[in-house]
């Protein structure tokens, strides 16, 4: 039994993203997340679970350093990604979310055309020497986001006139189109329908064969459904991180099992 864990751990360690160690987050005087340690896979959907205001979001957000927007807060520990630490003072933040992207709970596409929404990080970043090569990576990124064939005869039109599932996947798209490493999604479903839904978890699904895909929900179903590794987050402490099946069927923390049925929440 020791001999698999072990094997286990070291095949996680293989495969490991982002690795976090002692991570501690204050807003001002309040201690909002404390000593989180957890290492993200590559290839795999991670589900970040817990009630409102656990800390779940919060530490998503310190995967790609949109915490520093924010004047009050303070993050401390080690973060890294592929080895390197992300909050290092020679670490540029926009190149980091080039390589780290984020989709946001409400559709938030630019009051720009569906092709320019696509284009934007790849002009900004210089990933295309010419108009051909832009056009290649809007269409590949529209088709990673599973866009591509609704909306390949209107690219000039305004993103913001697609339907509300259309404009998370063209956040998605636009997420995708840098080439990025891992996908940060901060319930990207709460302002979609059942069928947008199950677009974009059909969708989630599929991106982590190129990426590593980091999702916060407050669908416990939906953490069961689209993720392999899930992490239980309760004020503000990660109570316990593990195989998403193990989480929901024998959770080793009585917290867990306190939120998985509904006594806590």
């Amino acid at each position: 039994m020791n001999d698999m864990r072990l094997t286990e751990r070291a095949v996680n360690a293989e495969r490991t993203k982002i690795a976090a160690r002692g991570v501690q987050v204050h807003y001002g005087q309040t201690h909002a997340l404390k000593d989180v340690d957890v290492d993200i896979l590559d290839h795999t959907v991670t589900a970040f679970i817990g009630p409102s205001g656990c800390g779940k979001s919060t530490f998503l957000r310190c995967l790609n350093r949109m915490n520093d927007t924010i004047s009050v807060c303070r993050v401390t520990g080690d973060i890294r990604l592929d080895g390197e630490d992300i909050y290092d003072r020679r670490i540029d933040p926009v190149q980091l979310r080039a390589k780290v992207g984020m989709v946001f709970q409400k559709p938030n596409p630019f009051p720009k055309s569906i092709y320019d929404n696509v284009a934007y990080g790849p002009r900004i970043h210089g990933l295309a020497r010419n108009k051909a090569e832009l056009d290649e990576i809007v269409e590949t990124s529209l088709r990673r986001a599973a866009l591509w064939n609704e909306v390949k005869d209107r690219l000039a039109a305004p993103g913001t006139g697609l339907s509300g599932g259309q404009q998370q996947r063209l956040c998605i798209a636009r997420a995708v189109a840098t080439s990025p490493e891992v996908l940060l999604m901060d319930e990207p479903c709460s302002a979609l329908d059942p069928i947008a839904t199950a677009q974009v978890e059909e969708l989630i699904d599929e991106l982590r064969a190129n990426f590593s895909v980091v999702i916060v929900t407050h669908s416990m179903q939906q953490a069961a459904r689209v993720s392999q590794r899930t992490a239980f987050f309760h004020l503000g402490h990660l109570v316990e991180y593990g195989d998403t099946t193990q989480i929901f069927t024998k959770p080793s923390d009585p917290r867990t099992e306190s939120y998985i049925t509904g006594r806590i929440g």
